[in-house]
């Protein structure tokens, strides 16, 4: 497939990922030759179902794919002009991929240079350290401030995402999942990172404290021009808080574009799908239109286009060929037989009409 243009102005690029998680009886493709790229002070939100590859692909780019079992056996992560991970020859001939920073190197960057938030606060704080102390730790380390000035400033970002700076003596078991997810959204942004991953926010949240944290993470990215990679399976939450979205199926970007690019000038079948499968809020009786079947079992995926059997429009070659990449525009381009160059350029979508 080709690879995204490369862009001075990127944040964060990944090019050619390609993560397995081996065990002793079977391989599972979790990444497939994955490119995606985010641009400083933009936020880019990756879309796709439960077992798509997201949270891999955030994880890879902090370099925290546990191994065993996992392995990068391809690609280039660069975060802020300075590689990750990068592509080698070694000593047998072979192009493997590894780290390219020192682990002192990779712990300077992490929760300063570059940050996530994780799906499940409730797994993410230690519950027999004040929140305020986890929060301070980070300080420390980072801005190498002592202990007293390190928990100040932990009490202040506690009351930045809403938690009075006094409940910072306060243990994760007496917080609400909401405050949770705040606490973990604080120590995220303690340092200002320059690049925040969000892996899933707002999950178990209920509707309401779910637009409380997505107002924070608005506000905080406008006060700080922090780019953000924006980890969800929600459309709702994409259309309120990204500018571009990368819709991801079995491992690999099939669609990419502007919000405008992908929410109005829809490509790909999956992509489709999705926006299919919500509600009409305009017509109350409208049923809704699930994509049928499951994505494949990612220990054996499929020699062509690995969505060809839930496609409403497969051609015999789906089933046979890897969908090449073409483009709509500069920035819009999708992964699927049924575009060739001619109908791009008119803008056109083939349909079985």
């Amino acid at each position: 497939m080709n690879e995204i243009k490369a862009d001075t102005s990127n944040m964060l690029e990944i090019e050619d990922l390609s993560v397995e998680f081996r065990t002793h009886d079977r391989t599972v493709y979790a990444v497939n030759h994955l490119n995606l790229s985010v641009k400083k002070g933009q936020t880019l939100g990756l879309v796709g179902e439960t077992g798509a590859g997201k949270t891999t692909a955030g994880l890879a780019a902090l370099d925290l794919i546990q191994s065993p079992p996992g392995i990068i056996t391809s690609g280039r992560i660069t975060v802020n002009g300075k590689n990750v991970i990068c592509t080698k020859t070694d000593n047998k001939g072979k192009q493997v991929a590894k780290t390219c920073l020192t682990k002192k190197e990779l712990q300077s960057m992490r929760g300063k240079t570059i940050s996530m938030i994780f799906q499940d606060p409730m797994t993410s704080l230690n519950p027999v350290l004040t929140v305020e102390r986890q929060i301070a730790e980070v300080i420390e380390h980072h801005e190498h401030l002592g202990y007293t000035d390190a928990t100040a400033k932990a009490r202040e970002m506690l009351e930045l995402v809403g938690i009075p700076g006094e409940r910072g003596v306060e243990y994760p078991h007496q917080f609400s999942g909401g405050m949770k997810q705040r606490v973990v959204i604080a120590m995220a942004l303690a340092c200002d990172p320059q690049l925040l991953i969000a892996d899933e926010p707002t999950t178990a949240l209920d509707v309401t404290i779910q637009a409380q944290v997505l107002d924070m993470m608005k506000k905080l990215r406008e006060q700080h021009n922090t780019s953000m990679l924006m980890i969800t399976h929600d459309l709702g939450i994409v259309a309120d808080i990204c500018d571009c979205v990368s819709v991801i199926y079995a491992g690999s970007v099939v669609e990419h574009g502007t919000l405008e690019d992908v929410f109005d000038h829809t490509l790909h079948p999956y992509t489709r799908g999705l926006f299919d499968s919500l509600p009409n809020m305009e017509d109350r009786s409208a049923r809704l239109k699930p994509i049928r079947g499951l994505m494949p079992d990612p220990s054996k995926l499929p020699e062509g286009c690995a969505f060809a059997d839930r496609c409403d429009y497969a051609l015999e070659k789906c089933s046979k060929e890897k969908p090449e990449i073409f483009y709509r525009n500069d920035e819009h381009y999708v992964a699927c037989h049924l575009y060739n160059e001619h109908s791009i350029q008119e803008g056109g979508v083939l349909k079985n009409e």
